[in-house]
């Protein structure tokens, strides 16, 4: 079978990429034409994205894909995080400079939104998570202090989507993104018009809500001619990075939940994929989320901090001039003593503080507990931690489902990192398969396959994802000593 080649733009907090993907029917071959960095820009003490570069670097991608692949490119396809958000005015242009999640207007915001609507009643309206950048409070807070930029807004798309209009002027919101934001409605899968009319929101310029693999177009003319991809269309994967990465899960179990993911980089998504939104009550006492993913399944999962707490703790570092590499940390950190020092990986201190090590200094000495006195042991710190978080997190998934977790798969750039992955398998008492890295890509790519009708169902694409290696497995070790230390770490977090 001749190969056909599809784009990922895979974008994430740290970096992105454009990564040509060769599929011969069978196997994916993965193409990485140009990686860029991202990350906040600080302004007016505000954090915003830069997406116009965003865009020029996506541009440049593209243009190594034309010049390479040429005609052989079927289509193009965008995924990001989710929450954050662009305003466009009628005319299409951009208004206000984009804001970064962790920005600090954020603040107080969704304890305000509680004071007007209960947690459950906006639980029962959404099925998600209760965290404070979600979009619901980022709009809270636009029309507290920006209100005339909701008031000039004739469309609201999520960061994918705003991509995708700049490759073919689609206007459309993809269903696993729309699902990040808290204003959208897993029972009636629309806008949950009527909580945010509660909270006095507009809603005129949220669009139509498409499913992953829907085909937005062609590329706008110009863009084509530039690029060179003139029989390049434009086609939603699943938008969402988590979604697009769980899409990519080798797993060839059905029916009941018997495997767990973590997508793992700067955040940690710990979950299970379930065929419909869970919105009993345990699932909101466990301030776990309905996360939409494809084929109309639902990632119940639970944000956990992530490999962010490596990555802060490692600018520290540079500015102190122990310039290490991730490696060169990771081996540092697997020769410290292990489960020496233990924090809450989502305490709010460490969401965005100017100094992770400061903050994780501040937690062990509140707690009685020694403190991190090398880059080895804070590291060694968050990767325990982050292990013991995601045993509790299983612990409430098994309990929300009634369905035994018996194999965990990691996935994701985090997957890269053997000790939390060995770590991994040690706090959960589980078989930890670890890979792909690339599966956000791979997910991406292969819902674009599917559009074209080179696959029929999710299965066939995770037995490519299978087929196509990478997958390394860890197994438990220690039991009796992370099964001890489980208690003392449930005692740190409650």
């Amino acid at each position: 079978m001749a190969e056909r080649v599809f784009v990922g733009v895979d974008i994430g907090a740290e970096s992105g990429r454009v990564i040509a993907s060769a599929f011969d029917g069978r196997r994916v071959r993965l193409d990485e034409l140009h990686r860029f960095g991202n990350g906040p820009v600080e302004i007016a003490g505000s954090w915003r994205w830069d997406v116009l570069r965003l865009w020029n670097e996506i541009q440049i991608g593209l243009q190594a894909a034309g010049a390479k692949y040429g005609d052989s490119v079927t289509s193009v396809g965008v995924d990001t995080w989710g929450v954050d958000y662009v305003l466009l005015s009628k005319s299409g242009e951009l208004l206000g400079q984009p804001f970064h999640y962790r920005d600090a207007r954020n603040a107080g915001v969704m304890e305000w939104a509680f004071g007007r609507l209960p947690r459950a009643a906006i639980f029962a309206a959404t099925g998600l998570q209760f965290l404070p950048f979600n979009t619901l409070y980022q709009l809270i807070a636009c029309r507290e202090r920006t209100p005339e930029l909701l008031d000039a807004a004739d469309r609201l798309l999520l960061m994918p989507d705003f991509f995708h209009w700049c490759l073919g002027g689609s206007t459309t919101v993809e269903f696993t993104n729309a699902t990040t934001t808290q204003c959208f409605s897993p029972l009636t899968r629309a806008w949950a018009f009527d909580l945010l009319s509660g909270f006095d929101l507009p809603t005129h310029f949220l669009g139509k809500v498409v499913p992953p693999g829907t085909r937005l177009g062609p590329l706008r003319r110009d863009l084509a001619t530039k690029t060179g991809l003139r029989a390049a269309g434009v086609v939603a994967p699943a938008t969402h990075d988590t979604g697009s990465a769980v899409a990519a899960v080798p797993s060839d179990r059905t029916g009941r939940t018997t495997w767990a993911y973590i997508s793992s980089g700067t955040w940690s998504l710990v979950g299970v994929e379930v065929p419909e939104a869970n919105l009993a009550p345990t699932t909101l006492a466990r301030n776990l989320t309905n996360e939409g993913g494809v084929d109309g399944t639902y990632r119940l999962l639970k944000n956990v901090m992530g490999l962010w707490l490596v990555q802060q703790c490692k600018v520290v570092f540079d500015r102190a001039g122990l310039a290490h590499d991730y490696d060169t940390l990771t081996r540092q950190a697997a020769e410290a003593e292990p489960l020496r020092s233990l924090i809450d990986p989502d305490d709010p201190r460490f969401l965005n503080p100017p100094k992770m090590p400061t903050e994780i200094t501040a937690f062990c000495r509140e707690t009685g507990q020694p403190v991190p006195d090398t880059s080895g042991r804070f590291v060694r710190c968050c990767l325990d931690s982050l292990a013991l978080k995601y045993r509790l997190v299983l612990g409430w998934l098994e309990e929300v489902t009634g369905a035994r977790v018996e194999v965990v798969h990691i996935v994701g750039g985090g997957s890269r990192n053997r000790l939390l992955n060995q770590l991994t398998a040690n706090a959960t008492g589980r078989p930890v398969l670890a890979g792909p890295v690339e599966a956000t890509v791979l997910g991406n790519v292969l819902v674009q396959a599917r559009a074209a009708g080179e696959l029929s169902s999710l299965a066939d694409m995770r037995s490519v994802v299978a087929a196509s290696g990478g997958i390394e497995a860890f197994e438990p070790r220690d039991a009796a000593t992370w099964e001890s230390t489980l208690e003392r770490f449930t005692d740190l977090v409650q």
